[in-house]
């Protein structure tokens, strides 16, 4: 697609027409020379005495090229832009962290796999995490793993593929062997707040109770409430386990509830996938399009033409002219040589 950007730049158009209406004549003053047998001079020649100064006649490329350049400069002034097909960019609208235990109980082998295998709490949540994030195509993701205390194990990105990479790299142990999700909530909180984005979503699985986190994990939930943070807790495991891994369900209720989340319970694999599709649900993928068209600006192509068409008229006239003084100091010299003679 072609158009103009500064459309007002043709109302330039006619300003040579209004010069030559209402500006005079370039006259330019010219030697003369004053003989004594000037009206004998007159008669011979035949020519008519004019007055003192002429006014300039164009060859006829300057009368065509005149008006030409000019019009390529109103062109190019108007910049002519090519305008390319739209482009679309998707850009993630919600940031969704999820926060995994890394606790000494997730190594406990009580989930089938999809090929009847028994595998450990933390690979069912690996497996089914990495089918989740494709089903997140585009939010941005981020990983917190805890235990003695929660780390940062990958920042929002929108490369779910390291955010995987990642999550794979998770063994159990090694943030330590406690459960203090309290802390994982504030620590989820305080990267939060240097999100722009308006929907954000934390998940937090963990098959235990909290063991002691400086942050009680319901005032926690009441700090992410204000902040705008929703939160999803899954329960793994067995629900009637006893001591400091037994699961504290009333409090997973209780954040879930401050903050407009749920709490979900997975006793196996299969489970936790449709717990996953549920949170789907109720959070359903979104994004802003933004869509821009290339623009690539030409007005350096007419006003290009116009110099070009000065440039060779100007070296035209200068080899005519240095042919035209050669062929006259030829004949001058011929005829000095014929005087001579």
């Amino acid at each position: 697609m072609f158009e103009f950007e500064n459309m007002w730049a043709f109302l330039l158009l006619p300003l040579p027409l209004l010069v030559y209406w209402l500006a005079p004549a370039y006259k330019e003053s010219q030697d003369s020379l004053r003989v004594p047998f000037f009206k004998r001079l007159i008669d011979i020649t035949g020519q008519k005495p004019q007055k003192g100064a002429v006014i300039l006649q164009r060859i006829f490329f300057q009368k065509i090229w005149g008006p030409i350049s000019w019009i390529l400069v109103i062109i190019s002034l108007a910049k002519p832009m090519m305008i390319s097909a739209p482009i679309e960019q998707i850009k993630s609208a919600r940031d969704l962290m999820v926060a995994v235990d890394l606790s000494g109980s997730m190594e406990v082998a009580d989930f089938k796999a999809d090929d009847g295998k028994i595998i450990s709490r933390l690979d069912a949540v690996k497996q089914v995490l990495a089918e989740f994030s494709k089903q997140r195509e585009h939010d941005r993701l981020s990983l917190i793993v805890f235990a003695d205390a929660p780390y940062l194990q990958a920042p929002f990105t929108e490369d779910h593929s390291t955010w995987l990479a990642l999550l794979n790299e998770t063994e159990i142990g090694m943030a330590g062997q406690s459960t203090l999700f309290g802390d994982a909530i504030g620590l989820g909180i305080k990267l939060f707040k240097k999100s722009d984005s308006e929907n954000k979503v934390l998940i937090i699985l963990t098959d235990g109770n909290d063991t002691g986190s400086k942050v009680p994990p319901i005032e926690a939930a009441k700090v992410a409430a204000k902040n705008g943070l929703t939160i999803y807790t899954i329960a793994i495991g067995d629900p009637e386990t006893v001591g400091e891994e037994a699961i504290d369900l009333k409090v997973l209720n209780k954040i879930s509830e401050i903050t407009s989340g749920a709490t979900y319970h997975a006793f196996d694999k299969q489970e936790l996938e449709n717990i996953y599709k549920m949170i789907a649900e109720l959070e359903p993928d979104e994004y802003d399009t933004l869509s821009y068209r290339p623009k690539v600006s030409l007005h350096h192509y007419p006003l290009a033409l116009a110099l070009s068409g000065y440039l060779f008229f100007f070296i035209t006239m200068t080899l005519l002219s240095s042919r035209s003084q050669s062929r006259s100091r030829s004949l001058a010299q011929v005829a000095q040589t014929q005087e001579k003679l």
